[in-house]
């Protein structure tokens, strides 16, 4: 079967098909010469670029495949035995590896990981089994680096590198004693009698499956997918984790351009992929075929019914039951950057087809950091490179929380872009990363001399951060604001930072002036560095100081482009330490404009906060604003985390209602999931009051296109 690991295939090549999906196609067209010239071109770029996995890299992922192979049949043959199992059901257990992901896929490049799961018999369960003794066995092999174990996750998931290979290993039980060799992972019955945590478990695989059944042409998929994986890559939105598309999600949206265009080939694909989403009407829903129910009782994605789906705002719908949406995590932000940047990419392929332009153009990296004039930084900091993988993979999925909170509290007035590379500064040795975030006005929105006041937005945050079980000592989190002009130049690519002449003082002051009215954050970092010692009383002041400079992008002081060294070797010798440090000695924070107070919890050192705090329910692990808690505001300096606009008082600390409050999306006809780019619409209210799907649902783009 494919994708078993028995057989370490990716699925052969499938021949065009008269159309699939659930509308016709818009068009049949078939490629005219400029059209193979265009998509030799492409490839050429692809293979140029190191997209293509090479016959060595290719053979080593089969052989880590056998050897992860044998390491899970034998496990479940010593738990079989262990269990008391008779010696003819010994003999007789197995499992089954499957890969998925882009590997399944057929679209992964050099380095990228391998998505498995294993499915096993009903007897040897995940938590105890798979994340106790599987884990104890893997971790007990040189060949296997880096072990962590993610049991809480949506989907659970072991994660860890073998022979320095990265693998994300699933595990699966399924009602059956014994797993055959054969065994069919897209049949329905293989749901029966399971949970939802296993459910998604599975679904990985059977998603991939249906994809590459439902394409008409799996090749030039596989080479449509691989450029719009890599142009999202370089624009910034290809990040699941952070609030934008995963590899799923452009898999999908990737098929329904190859349905709706079946004899195109990949340039032709490009070029229709942005023209046709550029003008998607969202949130109808991307979806490859009708939405299946069945008997077994798992939820489907159905706004209608589920009130938790209407605030899906891009939804694209896995195909296969229970059909979910693979995109929720995108937010309006998030959604508003990745349109723009599907007009941009628009407006290059017309001068691509033009033959005004190379397919070079399409795949300039996005200059992120000379987009915004303000960001917020997150620092993360931890004792060992181990400890720091767990504290940023705890972190980074929790920082899509943080815009949302942004858009929450401020009404959507202030726009949060997330960026979803890391960045560390290679003069700093200690463990460490940091991630960035543009902030900006709404568009069409200015009021001059107001402010934005999101410090209670971030301490909410600081506080569930403060949330994780394994914290240790050591790990320690800041959030600070900078201006564009006091961002590190390691975050730079080569080329892209040009030197800014020194400016008067005068020059300086205006700049400032501006910084200020331009509706954005404004924030006096030196001041912060003066309110942090004000704070302590203890004379601790030069810990203090450290701790700013230990935010690993700390300082953010402007430095010549040749230097590449933004922090003080003095200051960053044991960053976590003086960060624990200033943590023990604590902050306090006083009235601010008046009539707002923000009154923070007490942190601890330990992630389960003090005494007072746990017995209100709340704890904080070790983490900082890093001055976004201050006392009054001077003249002299601006105030942390106060945007320009209008001031909002909000409460610290307290339960989110939702994940973001906003309007929920008017869908056209209230119940019909069918809109302006739907070919037809939902059957009459009789159907619609029995909650059931019309098989004839469509979301297929706009005839005009």
């Amino acid at each position: 079967m494919a994708g078993s690991v028995g057989t370490v295939k990716v699925a052969s090549r499938s021949s065009p098909k008269r159309h699939s999906g659930m509308d016709p196609p818009l068009s049949l067209a078939r490629p005219t010469v400029f059209d193979l010239q265009k998509t030799a071109e492409l490839e050429k770029f692809l293979v140029e670029m190191g997209l293509y996995e090479g016959e060595e890299q290719s053979a080593k992922r089969e052989e880590v495949l056998r050897e992860i192979d044998g390491i899970v049949k034998d496990w479940v043959k010593r738990l079989t035995s262990q269990k008391g199992f008779s010696e003819q059901i010994v003999e007789k257990a197995n499992a089954v590896l499957f890969t998925f992901g882009s590997y399944r896929l057929g679209v992964h490049g050099p380095g990228a990981d391998i998505d498995i799961l294993c499915v096993g018999p009903s007897y040897v369960k995940r938590e105890e089994d798979f994340f106790v003794t599987l884990h104890d066995i893997l971790a007990q092999m040189v060949e296997v680096t880096e072990l962590q174990p993610v049991p809480d996750a949506h989907v659970p998931v072991m994660k860890f590198k073998f022979h320095g290979m990265a693998i994300d290993l699933l595990y699966a039980s399924v009602s059956l004693s014994v797993i055959p060799p054969d065994f069919n992972i897209s049949e329905g019955s293989v749901l029966c009698g399971l949970d939802e945590a296993t459910v998604r478990s599975l679904n990985g695989c059977r998603v991939a499956d249906r994809i590459l059944r439902l394409v008409p042409n799996a090749e030039n998929f596989r080479t449509t997918l691989r450029c719009l994986k890599y142009w999202a890559e370089r624009r910034g939105v290809y990040s699941n984790v952070t609030g934008f598309l995963g590899g799923v999600n452009w898999a999908i949206l990737v098929a329904r351009i190859c349905q709706l265009y079946p004899n195109a080939v990949p340039s032709m694909l490009v070029s229709r992929f942005f023209r046709v989403f550029t003008q998607w009407q969202w949130p109808n829903p991307v979806m490859l075929c009708a939405i299946e129910n069945d008997d077994l009782g798992f939820s489907v994605w159905d706004p209608r019914k589920n009130i938790r789906d209407r605030l899906h705002v891009m939804p694209i719908i896995t195909p296969g039951y229970p059909c979910m949406n693979s995109s929720y995590n995108v937010s309006t932000n998030t959604l508003r950057v990745i349109m723009e940047q599907f007009k941009i990419g628009n407006k290059i392929c017309q001068e691509i087809d033009l033959n005004k332009a190379s397919w070079a153009v399409l795949f300039e990296p996005l200059n992120f950091f000379e987009a915004y004039t303000k960001y917020l930084v997150v620092d993360i900091v931890a004792d060992d490179d181990d400890d720091l993988r767990l504290w940023k993979g705890w972190i980074e999925s929790r920082l899509r929380q943080l815009t949302l909170k942004i858009e929450r509290d401020t009404k959507g007035m202030l726009q949060c872009h997330p960026y979803p590379c890391e960045y560390a500064n290679p003069s700093v040795q200690c463990a460490h990363c940091s991630f960035f975030m543009g902030l900006s006005r709404k568009e069409g929105v200015k009021i001059h001399g107001q402010k934005f006041d999101i410090r209670g937005t971030v301490d909410e945050f600081m506080h569930e951060i403060g949330m994780y079980t394994l914290w240790k000592s050591g790990m320690d989190l800041a959030v600070t604001h900078v201006r564009k002009k006091q961002i590190p130049y390691y975050v730079f690519e080569q080329g892209y930072k040009k030197p800014c002449p020194p400016m008067h003082a005068n020059q300086q002051e205006q700049s400032d002036r501006n910084d200020t009215e331009d509706g954005t954050p404004t924030v006096s970092l030196d001041g912060q560095l003066k309110r942090k010692r004000d704070f302590d009383g203890a004379g601790h002041s030069e810990s203090c100081k450290s701790v700013k400079r230990s935010s690993v992008s700390s300082g953010y002081e402007e430095s010549p482009p040749d230097s590449g060294n933004i922090v003080s070797p003095i200051l960053c010798e044991d960053p976590v330490k003086s960060v624990s440090s200033a943590l023990r000695n604590g902050v306090q924070n006083s009235p601010l404009h008046g009539d707002v107070n923000l009154e923070s919890a007490n942190c601890s050192n330990s992630p389960h906060g003090s005494e007072e705090s746990a017995a209100s329910g709340t704890s904080c692990a070790a983490v900082k604003t890093g001055g976004m808690i201050d006392e009054t505001a001077g003249p002299e300096s601006s105030v942390p985390c106060v945007i320009n606009g209008t001031v909002q008082t909000m409460a610290v600390y307290t339960p989110i209602k939702c994940v973001a409050e906003k309007d929920e999306p008017k869908f056209e006809g209230i119940d019909s999931l069918a809109s302006s780019n739907c070919a037809e619409s939902l059957e009459d209210a009789d159907t619609l009051a029995g909650n059931v799907l019309s098989e004839n649902m469509h979301s297929s783009g706009n005839g005009a296109i």
